[in-house]
């Protein structure tokens, strides 16, 4: 798989990301499907807001679809089931209320973008045109991830790693990555 470092590098991949995604679905005959993994701080927001906009796709960020500070492993089975299954929409997060929000319907003929740290698992992996898995230094990391969601995830950070942990771990999800980028 090839891997490209840096910020700069990222985004001059999208170009190439968005092609891939555009052969690899007209190959199979299904609709383009992108999904952006990686732990947090690692840009998956940054990427696939680029990536969707490149390719007119849907974008589902996944921090809309967790269920609470729990949530990750949930979140990425409802990616197989709910989102790009047949319901082809997702059920809200609402974090203020700290429960489920309102149902997102989503074009199950469109282009789709999923990014977040579960997005890429054993039984998504198959469903999509491109799998993309970015990584960074992990001080490098929680500085972003602070900068951008400030207190509120510093006071969770150690509980969402142990979540990452374990779905690394379960998942193994840079090794089902076509394209590895590093920053």
């Amino acid at each position: 798989m090839p891997e490209t470092d840096g910020l700069e590098a990222r985004l001059a991949s999208v170009s190439m990301l968005a092609t891939r995604a555009w052969t690899a679905a007209t190959v199979d005959g299904r609709r383009p499907v992108v999904l952006v993994d990686g732990r947090s701080g690692t840009g998956k927001t940054t990427l696939g807001t680029a990536l969707a906009g490149e390719i007119g796709a849907q974008l589902v960020h996944l921090d809309d679809v967790y269920p609470g500070w729990d949530g990750l492993r949930a979140a990425a089975d409802a990616v197989v089931t709910d989102v790009l299954g047949a319901p082809s929409g997702y059920r809200r997060w609402d974090w203020t209320a700290s429960a489920p929000s309102d149902w997102v319907r989503l074009d199950p003929a469109a282009p789709i973008v999923v990014e977040g740290c579960g997005a890429l698992s054993r039984a998504s992996a198959p469903m999509a045109s491109v799998r993309v898995w970015l990584a960074a230094d992990d001080a490098v990391r929680k500085r972003r991830a602070i900068d951008r969601d400030g207190d509120v995830f510093a006071t969770e950070w150690d509980r969402w790693a142990r979540q990452e942990d374990a779905f690394i771990a379960a998942e193994a999800p840079a090794s089902l990555a076509d394209v590895v980028l590093r920053s």
